[in-house]
């Protein structure tokens, strides 16, 4: 049995109105969902409120949910629709505290190793600096795709699901991000001795 049919199983008792099941399935992506959350709402007691709301969303939706997608994926699409909303509503875009260093595949301590220089560390924060600077300023639709894609681990087609678009279209929209990405760090590195 893998996870996906667990889900599947739960998300059928839950639409039977076992409350319990939907427990379960909080209690499994709560975590999940609260990070993505945090990519969009900085202040902490908004994060949760706006996780809690996904998950009340959901729960609310769960009727509709046909099977069509993986359920994180479509409780993902809803929190990600939930904390844009969030913002709208406070007027604001969204929060910039995602790193670099929050992506899955580099080492714990950040981008060098620990044996590192003091100038090479600094070095790597201000690429990182840079980075991070370059993804803010990508548009939404190549922020989004590229953050599903890095940060979350998604597959093409689950991001195609999310943003509601052809799996050509996130494959292309993924590729120009990372292109913006590499040619502002170029610049950078280009623009005078390394960094600044």
């Amino acid at each position: 049995m893998t996870a996906s049919d667990t889900d599947q199983q739960l998300v059928q008792r839950a639409q039977r109105g076992d409350l319990r099941a939907f427990d379960l399935l909080v209690l499994k992506y709560q975590t999940r969902i609260a990070a993505l959350v945090s990519r969009y709402v900085s202040d902490t007691g908004e994060v949760e409120d706006v996780t809690q709301e996904a998950f009340v969303k959901a729960y609310r939706a769960l009727g509709k949910f046909r099977g069509d997608s993986a359920f994180y994926t479509w409780l993902y699409r809803i929190a990600a629709n939930a904390a844009k909303n969030h913002l709208v509503a406070k007027g604001r875009r969204p929060a910039a505290d995602a790193t670099i260093e929050d992506a899955e595949g580099f080492d714990e301590g950040g981008l060098l190793s620990e044996s590192a220089s003091p100038e090479a560390l600094a070095m790597g924060g201000e690429l990182a600096e840079v980075v991070e600077s370059a993804l803010n300023a990508l548009p939404d639709e190549l922020k989004a795709a590229l953050m599903l894609r890095e940060f979350d681990g998604l597959s093409y087609d689950d991001i195609a699901d999310v943003l509601g678009c052809p799996v050509g279209t996130v494959r292309s929209r993924i590729f120009r991000a990372r292109e913006a990405i590499d040619q502002r760090v170029k610049e950078q590195i280009s623009g005078g001795s390394g960094f600044r």
